[in-house]
């Protein structure tokens, strides 16, 4: 898979003390980012179960599918859908939107992978600096 860009956010904290589906959810969205100051009524969030909800059907959605489902503009969820490609979560084919891969467990696998690509290059470059600054 071939990314341009991409904004991994990983947010350290703590584990949920009763471990529900909800509360294990939360902590998921929040050690991925899905949650900001600006995002009151945690719509990113919300389509980020959405999808996880598509992906257990096997379906794909439309922006307008998952706007209708949440009751929010089609502005607003493609704005998150953005945000989520960004972060490598979410991909887009043929106008219709799915998580990256088909579970949650390979989902962090991904993202793991994407993480140890980057510092491996970031690693690389910082070598070759300190090379040319003899430090």
């Amino acid at each position: 898979m071939y990314i341009r860009h991409q904004k991994i956010t990983i947010i350290r904290t703590v584990v949920p003390r009763q471990q529900t589906i909800n509360n294990e959810l939360q902590y998921l969205g929040i050690s991925l980012g899905l949650f900001n100051l600006r995002d009151k009524d945690k719509s990113r969030f919300r389509l980020f179960i959405e999808l996880l909800k598509a992906a257990k059907k096997g379906e794909p959605l439309s922006s307008d599918e998952i706007a209708s489902r949440l009751g929010l503009s089609r502005g607003t969820v493609v704005f998150h859908l953005n945000r989520l490609m960004e972060a490598g979560i979410v991909i887009s084919q043929r106008g219709k939107y799915m998580l990256r891969v088909k579970n949650l467990a390979a989902l962090i696998d991904e993202l793991e992978q994407d993480i140890h690509q980057t510092c491996h290059q970031l690693k690389k470059i910082a070598q070759d600096i300190d090379k040319q600054l003899e430090l």
